[in-house]
């Protein structure tokens, strides 16, 4: 079956393109919402906070609630025993002892960039660097500033500077472990947000080989493996979270997510289970809630009714029936539509007019021998086979795969709308 996907009609922000993955970008979130910020020193009183940088890749996370008692157990308050230690400890500690001596120069770059006087703070921290080109926290202050101005000005090219700025500074002699890991950090993030999903990985491989103990750094690693589709990559990296710390709810979700990927059904109903029900950062997620009742139906479990009124509860999904995961303002659901209901009118009527072409250059490709139709990525099935061909995904042609069914890739190159869409095959 060749399945064709539309994009909406209106594109605000062209989406970075991520590298060589069949995985849309953002797909995931990471374990620790670790701002931009990681400050030594308190920020003056009248600094205006500058805009966060937008969570690029994934639907809004709404924070979960105490829920009742149901018949699946309960669900525990967002608060864990993470987020309890993570407030009981100090503030990091960004300033080595040398650049102790030249605070009141740095703090005045900062209070420019607090105040959102990017430019003049970028100048700031420059003219520190040059001053002191050994001082990590200036060039840390620079990266910030660099990062700050490229979602002002929504400049790639601008982030990439802030991006090896944070390298630079974790590579500083006398650079403190606060600073080190909040600058790594950073740097992980903002490379994936580009689609640099290699580099995060190398980044965050680094930052987990300095720091072992901290298993919100595996499991953001893990998920670099997910965006990679590195699902072997990032399975073991769970393992290895769950074997010494059993309760993860960050883990949990994200090895059953990964086991009911491989099919093993009833093998991730718990791990998906447990890991919703710990109320851990970052597992308030629509895709569990979906994976979780999804493979609670298979097995035969009427409780899944119970996870899907709870993502529709949480804001994931337009209703209990109505579970997709991206969702258009305004748009309705209906099993049925006309042409111009669509909005593509142009599209269907050559879908309709070429249906024969199309279908006779898919059996053409269909032949097993040539292994051109592969397993359909989703596990839509309950039984039986169901393969695919792609010929584009995330806006891009697949290799060479319009070489087996030119008139239908002619045909459909007509169509950006179709080709071009970021969010489909």
């Amino acid at each position: 079956m060749l399945t064709f996907s539309v994009c909406p009609a209106t594109v605000l922000v062209e989406e970075p393109q991520p590298e060589e993955t069949g995985v849309e970008l953002g797909q995931y979130l990471t374990s620790s919402k670790v701002s931009q910020e990681a400050e030594a020193e308190e920020p003056p009183k009248t600094a205006i906070e500058p805009t966060p940088a937008p969570q690029e890749t994934a639907e809004p996370v709404v924070e979960p609630e105490p829920v009742a008692e149901a018949q699946t157990g309960t669900i525990k308050p967002a608060e864990n025993s993470q987020e309890a230690d993570a407030k009981k400890k100090k503030k990091p500690k960004l300033l080595n002892k040398f650049e102790k001596t030249i605070k009141p120069e740095i703090d005045a770059a900062e209070k420019l960039r607090k105040k959102g006087k990017l430019e003049e703070a970028l100048k700031a921290f420059d003219s520190l660097v040059r001053q002191y080109p050994q001082s990590p926290r200036a060039r840390y202050g620079k990266a910030q500033a660099e990062d700050d101005l490229a979602e002002k000005l929504r400049s790639n090219d601008m982030l990439q500077r802030a991006i090896s700025t944070y390298g630079e500074a974790a590579e500083l002699p006398d650079v403190t472990s606060d600073l080190l890991r909040a600058a790594l950090k950073r740097q992980a993030e903002r490379q994936q947000f580009l689609g640099r999903v290699r580099g995060s990985l190398a980044t965050l491989q680094k930052l987990v080989d300095i720091f072992p103990d901290d298993f919100s750094l595996r499991n953001d690693l893990g998920v670099a493996h997910l965006l990679l589709g590195n699902n072997k990559g990032a399975k073991k990296v769970y393992e290895e979270v769950l074997a010494v710390v059993p309760s993860n709810g960050f883990a949990k979700v994200h090895y059953g997510f990964i086991l009911k990927a491989e099919n093993k059904i009833a093998e991730s109903i718990p791990y998906l289970k447990e890991g919703l029900e710990s109320g851990e950062p970052g597992t308030d997620d629509g895709r569990f809630y979906f994976h979780l009742g999804d493979a609670l139906q298979r097995v035969g479990d009427d409780s899944a009714y119970y996870w899907y009124e709870l993502g529709h509860k949480r804001g994931h999904f337009a209703s209990v029936w109505q579970r997709s995961l991206y969702n258009v303002e305004g748009l309705k659901a209906q099993p049925w539509w006309t042409p111009q209901e669509t909005g593509y009118v142009d599209l269907v009527k050559m879908l309709e007019r070429n249906w024969k072409t199309i279908r006779d250059e898919a059996l053409a490709v269909m032949n097993p021998s040539s292994g051109r139709f592969l397993p359909e990525e989703e596990n839509l099935r309950e039984k039986g086979e169901w393969g695919q061909y792609t010929l584009w995904q995330q806006g891009k042609r697949v290799g060479n795969a319009c070489q087996g069914v030119p008139k239908t890739c002619s045909l459909m190159e007509r169509f950006p709308e179709a080709t071009g869409c970021k969010r489909g095959q």
